[in-house]
């Protein structure tokens, strides 16, 4: 069978992480990676044994490229993705699809215009645990759902802010904790619970020298009658885990940096293993967050071009973190309560 040519744009801190899944995957095979920076490009290319560009356009021009994945910052993740659609390869866009719904809303456009396949990156998404979360509220197991919380406690150093100067800005990172870190987060819980009536928050800056927050809550109510809260932060030293709770009438789940810590459901014994994370991966380095997860996920669109359906998480799918996020941030800007769906 003849492998799907891979081109990563993008390698600094995620762009490696898609390398090494890329490599994994039988039916795929990397072919370039491209920065701007030509160091950073060089250098991927010389560890993974590959080409390096500097020129995205000219990469794009290689007929053994197939799809690219997108793993600049944020707020360029549309304008990459477009291009490479009008070039006629498939996407893998990296979180978050990008900081604005017309962004968004433009590069899902554009991909189905040229018939292209856009997949996005939440890899939490294909773990066991994660969906062993879904599963059990979508079958009742759980009960009438009553409380459903996001809580990431995780730092971050004022010098991974200065590392890019992207960083931090709402123009390219599209907003703080919540946009860049906490949307895995703000995802598992959409997916978990579905869609959101309307939403209360709050967010500041406490401990860094950057433009967006680092510290947000928020309160939510669910269409299924539920109601919900977003706590994140990165600046709670050292870094401690991200937790999703749901609380129903009949059982509740904890789940836990992809592991299950709690799970107790009425007249049944536990359903899962239950056990503490060894580690808080990415809680404190954003280098710490291995590969496996975004290995399923590659996999699955990877899958999806030569299958020729829908990856898993489409760009729909991949666009209803940012417009909640979008909306937390219209909450705590206009300290009033915001309902969505979001218009422009």
């Amino acid at each position: 069978m003849e492998k799907i040519g891979v081109g990563i744009v993008g390698c600094g801190a995620i762009g490696p992480t898609h390398a090494r899944a890329v490599m994994e995957i039988e039916e795929a095979k990397l072919v370039a990676v491209c920065d701007a920076r030509e160091e950073r490009a060089r250098r991927l290319a010389e560890q993974l044994g590959v080409e390096w560009y500097t020129d995205y356009e000219k990469m794009l021009e290689r007929e053994d490229i197939q799809v690219v994945s997108i793993c600049t910052p944020s707020g360029t993740h549309a304008d990459m993705g477009i291009l490479a659609a009008k070039a006629g390869k498939h996407i893998i866009c990296e979180k978050p699809l990008d900081v604005t719904l017309e962004k968004c809303d433009a590069l899902i456009r554009v991909a189905k215009e040229n018939k292209v396949k856009l997949g996005g990156i939440f890899q939490h998404r294909f773990a066991e645990e994660s969906r062993l979360v879904k599963r059990l509220v979508e079958e009742g197991n759980l009960g009438k759902i009553v409380l459903a919380n996001v809580d990431m406690k995780w730092y971050r150093s004022q010098a991974y802010y200065d590392s890019d100067a992207w960083r931090g800005t709402w123009a390219l990172d599209g907003g703080g904790c919540l946009m860049n870190q906490g949307v895995h987060f703000v995802d598992l819980l959409l997916w978990i619970m579905g869609p959101v009536e309307w939403v209360r928050a709050e967010t500041t800056t406490l401990t860094h020298n950057i433009e967006v927050e680092d510290t947000a809550v928020a309160i939510l109510k669910f269409k299924n009658g539920a109601l919900g809260a977003i706590e994140a932060t990165t600046s709670a030293y050292p870094g401690v885990y991200a937790r999703i709770s749901v609380g129903g009438y009949k059982g509740s789940v904890v789940w836990e940096d992809d592991k299950i810590t709690f799970l107790k459901i009425e007249g049944k014994e536990e359903e899962a293993k239950v056990e503490k994370p060894a580690i808080a991966w990415g809680a404190s380095d954003p280098m710490a967050i291995p590969a496996g997860l975004h290995t399923r996920n590659i996999y699955d669109i990877i899958r999806a071009i030569i299958e020729d359906r829908e990856p898993l998480i489409t760009g729909e799918e991949a666009r209803k973190a940012v417009e909640l996020i979008l909306a937390i941030y219209k909450s705590a800007q206009r300290d009033e309560k915001v309902f969505l769906p979001l218009t422009y």
